[in-house]
């Protein structure tokens, strides 16, 4: 079966999921086709819990432990992804199921979307990219972790936002008054797709997930896939 029918099968029969999980906020499943549930007007996050393939866990890891820095910022369509990516990661063990993977997840981000390209960024991490929690200020953003730590967020009914930004007056997050307690952060797993809607979805201004990196050294490196609309 090739990327195209997998993508259009997962994505577009939502009767295919059985088990959803859902708040006021999220939609998780371990059906691809929850990521639909990003169009509900209630919804601000869905993810595809999904666990990855050993031998491309180890893959990256080793890859990692190697010291590879990737920072592969480019625009991309259903087509070229993998090739792209297959160049980019020559040297590399992970180069051709990763590359495989990514453009599975392209594929469904530009059929979801309707769009014929995406945003691409893939990035290893050795300290947080967007260390205080934040709302991203555009539609929607797909967010995957293959390595390291993923992507921490804040239910709507526990997050102050009148703290964000300036509204935090310089505190740390812990500080500003922005959530109550260390227990209510919650945590996307790695090898889970995530959707992340912001404040540029129309009818969603005042609702966009609240998220942020997650802390990342040296020794326990991130690789971070995200897409963004064009």
């Amino acid at each position: 079966m090739s990327i195209s029918t997998m993508s259009l099968n997962t994505v577009s029969t939502l009767e295919a999921v059985n088990v959803v999980a859902v708040t006021s906020s999220l939609a998780k499943a371990p059906q691809p086709t929850v990521l639909s549930d990003i169009y509900k007007q209630d919804h601000n996050l869905a993810v595809w819990q999904r666990s990855l393939p050993a031998t491309l866990i180890q893959s990256i890891d080793e890859m990692l432990k190697q010291g590879a820095a990737l920072s592969v910022v480019q625009t991309v369509t259903p087509d070229n992804t993998a090739t792209l990516l297959r160049n980019k990661l020559a040297d590399h063990a992970c180069a051709e199921e990763l590359s495989q993977d990514i453009a599975l997840i392209v594929d469904m981000f530009c059929c979801l979307f309707d769009v014929n390209e995406a945003g691409l960024r893939l990035t290893t991490l050795d300290s947080p990219m967007c260390p205080k929690f934040h709302v991203d200020h555009l539609p929607c953003r797909l967010v995957t972790t293959y390595a390291g730590a993923a992507t921490q967020w804040l239910r709507n009914e526990e997050v102050d936002r009148r703290k964000l930004g300036a509204g935090g007056a310089g505190l740390p997050d812990h500080q500003s008054g922005l959530y109550q307690g260390s227990n209510v952060i919650n945590q996307i797993e790695r090898g889970d797709v995530a959707l992340l809607k912001g404040s540029g979805w129309e009818g969603n201004e005042d609702s966009g997930l609240v998220h942020r990196s997650p802390e990342a050294t040296p020794e326990q490196r991130r690789l971070l896939l995200t897409l963004d609309l064009r």
